[in-house]
């Protein structure tokens, strides 16, 4: 039988050195849920239950930080050799200089080291070679073969360039479009699923290919500042970063004003109904489980509603405003570095808030009434 929980006293710590929540069944806020049910919980179990699930039951899950590395760093690197190679064919780029090959070797850093991180997120390494086999079918499957593509072409493009080619030019232009085709691949994972309704928005893919040119664009202009490299327009630059910005503070007005899926959607009963049918508002009255599952541990995360307006102030500071007044502000290549610096740790803010504001449409089935 499942024995409930007792609240801590205030400033109680667990076996973890972590606080408690001092009042709340939920344990939403320390001075008690923000929910006005909360206060109907106390008597019923299964109600507690329910509610505790619903608002607490995978609090102790994070949003996988392998994947937030892997999507910030290897979008900037890709980004940095999608602008490296568009100055190669625009006859901007002095291959010659070792700056270049600094240049190249950043780029192929963040991706390597992005491409490690995600394989940390893997249930069994050993049957990751199971991800080639579904190319027709699962974008997981199209990134993870143009990834390793791109390594070799790679390869082959800098032996070219070094010997002076002709093909070089041909070369530059296919892995140009191929590492294009791994950020827009590793978009279209979340893009295509219909049950995180706030994933399947064209925003996603957009907005993954400003993120990943605004970063590279950055780091390009970082690396010119400190010689070597021919020093890109400030408006080329400035372009994908303000459009990420843009995309983003769209898909806040999108689903801040359209309406949310809801229980009775999920369950085909309207609010209402010509008379006769079937019609009224849908409410969970047990979860059928006294403890947590694989499903609400997975798909139940809980961001406290003040922790998150904090991070989207801060996220929209680095992504914005923190751009152009630490490249203004501070001189030199110092500035450009620091620019760079503020604009990727927006990024890895807003990936991380991307995951753990994702709402599966699984949790209407668990007493959420809407996502």
């Amino acid at each position: 039988m499942y024995r409930p929980l007792r609240p801590s006293p205030r400033g109680a710590r667990s076996s973890r050195g972590s606080p408690r929540w001092s009042t709340g069944w939920c344990g939403c806020e320390p001075d008690g849920c923000v929910d006005e049910s909360c206060a109907a919980v106390g008597a019923s179990g299964a109600a507690r239950d329910r509610h505790r699930l619903v608002h607490r039951g995978s609090r102790r899950m994070k949003p996988a930080l392998s994947i937030v590395f892997f999507t910030a760093a290897s979008g900037a690197g890709l980004g940095l050799a999608m602008w490296l190679l568009v100055a190669q064919l625009a006859g901007r780029l002095d291959t010659s200089r070792p700056a270049v090959a600094w240049a190249a070797g950043l780029a192929a850093l963040l991706v390597g080291a992005g491409l490690l991180a995600s394989t940390q997120h893997l249930a069994n390494p050993r049957n990751a070679w199971r991800a080639f086999a579904r190319v027709r079918t699962s974008w997981l499957s199209r990134e993870a073969v143009l990834a390793v593509a791109f390594w070799p072409l790679a390869a082959l493009h800098v032996l070219l360039t070094l010997r002076g080619a002709g093909i070089a030019r041909a070369s530059a232009l296919a892995l140009l479009l191929l590492a294009f085709a791994v950020v827009v691949s590793t978009a279209m994972i979340y893009a295509c699923l219909k049950t995180v309704p706030r994933w399947r928005t064209w925003h996603t893919p957009v907005g993954f290919v400003a993120f990943s040119l605004g970063s590279g664009g950055l780091l390009w202009s970082a690396l010119a500042a400190s010689g070597g490299l021919a020093v890109p327009p400030a408006g080329l630059v400035l372009a994908p970063v303000l459009a990420a910005v843009a995309i983003k503070l769209a898909w806040e007005a999108k689903f801040a004003a359209r309406g949310h899926a809801t229980i009775n959607e999920a369950l085909a009963v309207p609010m209402s109904a010509p008379r006769g049918q079937a019609q009224g508002r849908v409410r969970l009255l047990d979860a059928g489980h006294a403890h947590g599952t694989f499903l609400t541990n997975e798909f139940g995360f809980v961001l406290a509603r003040e922790r998150e307006g904090t991070l989207r102030v801060a996220m929209f500071v680095l992504l914005g405003p923190a751009v152009p007044l630490l490249a203004w502000a501070v001189p030199g290549a110092a500035g450009a570095w620091l620019a760079a610096g503020a604009f990727g740790a927006g990024v890895l803010l807003e990936r991380w808030l991307f995951f753990a504001r994702a709402e599966h449409v699984v949790r209407l089935y668990h007493g959420q009434q809407a996502v």
